[in-house]
């Protein structure tokens, strides 16, 4: 059985920070419904968390453990929406956007858009 991630977990890994050590991987949280949190997020609503992780409730707040983003491109915060950086895709997702970018320049000077 797996041990409950308490508030001092909590506060530990907010301690540690976003970037894991050794090796400065990009880390998040999930949450009891499986979304993902950033750290950033997780710093803006620190009241919320505490008190879920404390009452142990479903209100959407509870983190249940902190991870490593190794290759997923397409991880999102569900608080603000934003890309939360992984250790080894960002020269794909990079290529990926300037490729896309490029393809948006071609068709808006070829008149396509």
């Amino acid at each position: 059985m797996c041990k409950r991630f308490s508030v001092s977990d909590f506060r530990r890994e907010m301690r540690y920070g976003k970037w894991a050590w050794p090796g400065g991987y990009p880390r998040y949280f999930i949450m009891s419904d499986g979304d993902t949190l950033s750290f950033e997020a997780a710093k803006a609503n620190i009241k919320q968390i505490v008190q879920a992780i404390s009452n142990h409730d479903g209100s959407g707040w509870r983190i249940v453990a902190v991870d490593i983003n190794w290759e997923d491109p397409q991880l999102f915060c569900c608080d603000s929406g934003e890309r939360i950086e992984s250790a080894y895709a960002e020269d794909e997702a990079e290529t990926r956007a300037a490729l896309d970018a490029a393809a948006d320049d071609e068709a808006e000077m070829m008149g396509d858009n």
